[in-house]
């Protein structure tokens, strides 16, 4: 029976939000989710302390295998983007600092992997994660944050657990060339 823990961060400089999954055999599980408050926090500095911190308390108390993390997306305003982009690299030097391979996904992509639409709202990020972890409605959390971590993490064992593509094929011809056994 394998196991594989994954953290999904949803980063963020007044709400970040995560989200941890156990894949035994191939099927996903919700371990926990949850969101880390910033907004009442004296300076970027001291948000930016509070997010180290409490990833690495996350990695020590759950031993993620590899952490699946939201990558800042262009944005207008440059002061937020700077912002986003110090507390994702904080995120993933609290990873880095207990040896966790790091993964990043455009929001684009997760939800995409999630939905099957790019441009899907929050809201329906969340149900179809509801949906297809089996989470009970108490269990739900009202800040999105969240759900967009457990996302992440969900996105990464999608993505992770593709099928190698062993052979490819530039036209039926030269599949027949290789697979003269298949062809009756």
């Amino acid at each position: 029976m394998r196991e594989r823990i994954i953290l999904g961060i949803d980063p963020g400089t007044t709400v970040m939000g995560y989200g941890i999954i156990r894949v035994i055999n191939n099927t996903p599980e919700v371990i926990t989710m949850g969101v880390i408050h910033l907004s009442k926090l004296p300076d970027h500095y001291v948000k930016l302390k509070r997010i180290f911190d409490r990833v690495v308390s996350l990695i020590d108390e759950f031993h993620p295998d590899e952490l699946a993390i939201e990558a800042p997306f262009f944005g207008k305003n440059v002061q937020s983007m700077l912002k986003l982009g110090r507390a994702q690299g904080v995120a993933m030097s609290a990873a880095l600092s207990r040896d966790i391979p790091i993964f990043e996904y455009a929001p684009l992509k997760i939800k995409m992997s999630i939905t099957g639409n790019g441009q899907a709202a929050k809201e329906q990020v969340a149900s179809m994660l509801q949906k297809i972890l089996k989470i009970p409605q108490e269990n739900m959390l009202p800040e999105l944050d969240a759900t967009d971590g457990l996302a992440a993490a969900l996105c990464h064992f999608y993505q992770s657990n593709r099928p190698v593509q062993e052979k490819s094929y530039n036209s039926w011809k030269d599949f027949i060339a290789k697979n003269p056994k298949r062809v009756k």
